[in-house]
C-alpha cells in the first residue's frame, strides 16, 4: 500500500483538528491543497475549504448525530469510486480520523478495494477542546491516567461494551466525546460504578471556536445545569479532578471581545484582515459579504492610459481591488513597476497603501482622512494649481464626483478610468435568517460592521430581496466614517460605534472601546 499508482488517485484520510482553523497542521494543508476531490464533514471548518485549488470538487458528507447526508458504506463507495478516478482525494474528517472518527472503518474499505491511502492525525477536540477551556487533561498530582469515551456506542451491540465498574475507579481523567444525548445515563452509570457525584464534571461545546460554552460542576448536578443551559451537540464531557484547574487556567473565554458575536460584511477578498482582528480578541466574526468585486470584461482604456503612463503625473487609487487591477493589466502588457517611476501616486487608506507596497512602490501621498474630501485636501497641502498635470483616477464603475470635480477646479486633467463593478452577491432566506438569529440555533449578532456606504446599502438590500426588511431597525452597526454613518442613518440601521480613525484599525479600536471601555489592540495593518 506505499506505493501510488497515478492512474488510480490515492486518498488522503485527514484529520481537521476540532473546529479552529488554526489548529490544522502542515501535511494536513498541503494534503487539500493538492485535493482534486475533497469530501468534509459537518464538524470541519469550511473555513479550511479555502485552501482547496479553485477547480476542486467539494462533496458534503454531513455526519452529525442524528442526520448523515450520506450513510459510511456511501461515503467509503465514494472514496473508492473518485481515487479509481485517477483522483487525488482529501477525506477531511473533524478532529482525528482514528479517534472516533470512523477512520479505520473508511481505511479498511479501501485496503479491500485495492486503493492507496495515507493516514494524517488531527488534534483531537479531548486535547483541543480542554486546552481551550483551560483544563489540562493530564497533570501532576490530580491525574496521571486519561481514557477517551464515546458517548454513542455501535447501536447494533446488544450490550455495552465498556466496563464501567473499572473506568470509574480506575482512571484519573475521563472524556467522553457525543456526550450531550445519554449524559444522563453516561453520569449515572459513573456514579452507579463508584465514582463519587461530588466529582468535577465539565461540559465543552464547539470547542476552541469563538462560540465555545464551558459548563463546569459535578457529576451530581450536571445534567441539570446542562439542561437549564440549553447546551446541545456538539459537546464533550470531562470527568475528574482537573476540571477544578480552569478557575485559575482559564484563558481563552477571558479575551474582551468573547462572547460576542459581529458580521464582517467587506469582500471576501478583504474581508480577512478585519475578521482576523476581531477573532484575536474573542469575538465569534460570521463573515457576510455584502459586495463582490468583478473586474470590467473590457479594461481597455485601462490598457491604453497604462501604455501612456509617462503622460501622467498623478495616480490616485481608492481601494486594494483598484490597485489589485491596475497592476495585473499592467504585468500582462509587459511591463513591471519600474514603468511608474516618474509618475506620483496617491492612495485613500492605509491598507490601500500596504496592498500598493506589495508591488514595490511606497505611496507618495496618504490623506489623514480616509475620504474624496480628506484626500482633495492632502492634494490641496501640496498645490492649489495643478494646470499641466495628468491624474488618472482608476476605481470602482460607481465612484462618486466629489474627487475628480475638485481635482479639476485646481486645474488638473483628471482621466477617471472604471476597472471593476460593485456588485451585491446571491443570499438565501435560510442563510440570512441564521445570520440574524431568526432560528433557534443561531444568536442574532451584537454588532454587523461598515466600511463603506455600499456595504451598508448593499446589507439592507439583501434584507429585503430575502424578506427580513423588518430586522433592519434592529440591527446596531459599526461604521468606518461619518460618510458610512450617514447612508446607515438614512437607510434606518442605528450606529452603536463610529471609527474615531478611519482605518480598520480605528474600527476595531472603537469596537473595543464600545464593549470595554479600553482601546488595547497593538497589531497594525
Amino acid at each position: 500500500m506505499n506505493s501510488w499508482d497515478r492512474d488510480k488517485g490515492i486518498v488522503y484520510l485527514v484529520g481537521a483538528g476540532p473546529g479552529d482553523e488554526g489548529l490544522i497542521t502542515l501535511k494536513s494543508l498541503n494534503c487539500i491543497r493538492r485535493s482534486q476531490v475533497i469530501v468534509y464533514d459537518y464538524l470541519v471548518n469550511e473555513k479550511l475549504l479555502g485552501y482547496c485549488p479553485e477547480e476542486c470538487e467539494r462533496i458534503y458528507a454531513g455526519k452529525r448525530a442524528g442526520e448523515h447526508t450520506l450513510s459510511q458504506e456511501e461515503i467509503n463507495i465514494l472514496l473508492i469510486k473518485k481515487a479509481k478516478e485517477g483522483k487525488i482525494v482529501t477525506r477531511l474528517k473533524g478532529g482525528d480520523p482514528f479517534v472516533f472518527g470512523r477512520g479505520g472503518e473508511e481505511a479498511l474499505a479501501l485496503v479491500d478495494a485495492g486503493v492507496p491511502f495515507e493516514i494524517v492525525p488531527g488534534v483531537t477536540a479531548a486535547v483541543a477542546a480542554s486546552a481551550y477551556a483551560g483544563i489540562p487533561v493530564t497533570h501532576r498530582g490530580l491525574s496521571s491516567s486519561l481514557t477517551l469515551l464515546t458517548g454513542h456506542e455501535d447501536q447494533s451491540k446488544k450490550e455495552s461494551t465498556i466496563n464501567w465498574d473499572k473506568l470509574a475507579t480506575g482512571t484519573d481523567t475521563i472524556v467522553i466525546y457525543m456526550g450531550i444525548k445519554n449524559l444522563s445515563e453516561i453520569v449515572n452509570r459513573l456514579k452507579e460504578s463508584g465514582k463519587p457525584g461530588n466529582t468535577p464534571a465539565a461540559l465543552i461545546r464547539w470547542g476552541t471556536l469563538n462560540r465555545q460554552q464551558t459548563l463546569t460542576s459535578t457529576l451530581d448536578t450536571i445534567t441539570e445545569q446542562a439542561e437549564k443551559a440549553r447546551l446541545k451537540p456538539p459537546a464533550i464531557l470531562i470527568v475528574g479532578k482537573v476540571v477544578e484547574l480552569r478557575k485559575k487556567l482559564k484563558w481563552f473565554d477571558n479575551r474582551p471581545l468573547f462572547g460576542k458575536k459581529i458580521v464582517v460584511t467587506r469582500t471576501r477578498s478583504q474581508a480577512s484582515v478585519l475578521s482576523a482582528m476581531l477573532g484575536e480578541l474573542g469575538a465569534e466574526v460570521v463573515e457576510f459579504p455584502t459586495i463582490d468585486i468583478l473586474p470590467l470584461t473590457d479594461l481597455t482604456p485601462l490598457d491604453e492610459a497604462i501604455r501612456h503612463i509617462e503622460e501622467f503625473s498623478w495616480i490616485v487609487f481608492t481601494s486594494v481591488n483598484g490597485v489589485d487591477i491596475f497592476f495585473k493589466c499592467l504585468f500582462d502588457l509587459g511591463y513591471d513597476s519600474r514603468a511608474l517611476h516618474k509618475v506620483k501616486i496617491a492612495v485613500i487608506g492605509k491598507a490601500t497603501g500596504k496592498q500598493l507596497t506589495e508591488y514595490g512602490i511606497k505611496p507618495d501621498l496618504i490623506p489623514e482622512v480616509f475620504t474624496s474630501e480628506g484626500t482633495v485636501k492632502a492634494f490641496r497641502s501640496i498645490s492649489d494649481n495643478y494646470s499641466g498635470k495628468r491624474i488618472l483616477l482608476p476605481g470602482s464603475a460607481i465612484s462618486g464626483d466629489l474627487l475628480p470635480e475638485e481635482l479639476t477646479k485646481m486645474g488638473a486633467e483628471v482621466l477617471r478610468i472604471p476597472i471593476y463593478h460593485n456588485v451585491i452577491p446571491e443570499y438565501s432566506r435560510e442563510r440570512v435568517a441564521s445570520l440574524l438569529g431568526v432560528d433557534s440555533e443561531n444568536g442574532s449578532p451584537d454588532l454587523v460592521t461598515f466600511t463603506s456606504s455600499s456595504t451598508v446599502r448593499n446589507f439592507v438590500e439583501i434584507l429585503e430581496k430575502t424578506g427580513f426588511r423588518r430586522y433592519v431597525n434592529s440591527i446596531r452597526g459599526a461604521s468606518i466614517g461619518p460618510v458610512t454613518s450617514g447612508a446607515a442613518e438614512e437607510l434606518g440601521v442605528r450606529i452603536a460605534v463610529e471609527a474615531a480613525e478611519q482605518s480598520i484599525q480605528g474600527l476595531v479600536d472603537s469596537i473595543l472601546s464600545l464593549f470595554t471601555n479600553t482601546t488595547t489592540y497593538e497589531r497594525k495593518l
